[in-house]
């Protein structure tokens, strides 16, 4: 591992689920956090903003999609509120209400049915995401960067922007001689990092003068 990838990870090596306080272990609870997480995270808004919105949801009893359904849509706002999740809190709270209807409909309530049901193919995979109200193609990004610390299947997982991050390091943005600079447990955190160097220059700077 290079000097600057070791310097990257140890500065911004977090992947975005563990921030929000989600642990990205194939469990149901986890994967259906880490699909509202991607959720809030779609929006024109700040990661920080999300990521406590997602707390502030989690806290107030909607880290099941059971949970989360039964939420009023009055509850959800007011959640979105607390975070000041404010310009785009009722759609959301609304999209959110559906979503957790739809995850109980469609996977009995546990997304690890999912993979079965994309048979472990990427294409598939993004496809049934975008079923989901509020996520698209970002959506999609956000959820399987981070999902493949759980989903071997998904490795390696780098989209547009984690490749932007690592042009500005001066590291390959073809995503298989990416994957080599770590070891695979690590794409995950690797991957958020690249985002983060992605929208932060002065990160990328940190990074790079060591």
């Amino acid at each position: 591992m290079g000097s600057v990838v070791k310097r990257l990870l140890r500065e911004a090596g977090q992947t975005f689920a563990e921030e929000a306080g989600i642990p990205l272990k194939d469990q149901p609870g986890a994967v259906f956090k880490l699909l509202v997480l991607a959720n809030l995270l779609s929006a024109r808004i700040s990661s920080e903003i999300a990521m406590e919105a997602a707390r502030q949801l989690f806290g107030a009893g909607g880290g099941t999609a059971r949970g989360l359904a039964r939420l009023t849509w009055q509850q959800r706002v007011d959640a979105l509120g607390r975070a000041h999740y404010v310009r785009y809190d009722e759609s959301t709270a609304s999209r959110l209400g559906d979503m957790a209807e739809l995850v109980q409909e469609h996977y009995a309530g546990d997304l690890r049915r999912l993979p079965i049901k994309a048979e472990r193919d990427r294409d598939r995979a993004a496809e049934l995401l975008r079923e989901f109200p509020g996520i698209g193609p970002t959506g999609v990004d956000i959820f399987c960067r981070e999902a493949q610390a759980m989903w071997p299947w998904l490795r390696p997982y780098f989209d547009a922007q984690t490749l932007r991050g690592a042009e500005r390091l001066g590291l390959p943005a073809d995503p298989k001689k990416l994957a080599d600079e770590v070891a695979e447990k690590d794409l995950a955190r690797f991957a958020a990092a690249l985002v983060r160097v992605a929208r932060d220059k002065r990160l990328a700077e940190t990074v790079l003068k060591g």
